[in-house]
């Protein structure tokens, strides 16, 4: 009878860690309106974390953080933002 609670309470405990991670995400427009142009990578990343991509040359970097339907993107010129956006937020 243990062992069915036992592996009852480790679902429960599982399931709320997967709820608050979910809820905890970090695109919302709350983070959106934090940004600004002329903000460093680092300064972006305290924000919203890390990106899920990121794609450069030539001094230009382009990150994403999100999925095709929910994003936030930012363009770098050097190490500084020189463009955001966002699509679901």
């Amino acid at each position: 009878m243990n062992k069915g609670l036992g592996r009852f309470g480790s679902c429960l405990i599982f399931i709320a860690l997967f709820l608050i991670v979910l809820g905890c995400s970090k695109l919302t427009p709350e983070t959106y309106d934090q940004l600004r142009v002329g903000m460093t990578y680092d300064e972006v990343v305290k924000i919203l974390g890390r990106p899920d991509a990121c794609e450069g040359a030539l001094g230009f970097k382009e990150c994403k953080w999100g999925t095709q339907n929910k994003y936030i993107n930012v363009k770098f010129g050097g190490e500084s933002v020189v463009f955001y956006s966002a699509k679901g937020l």
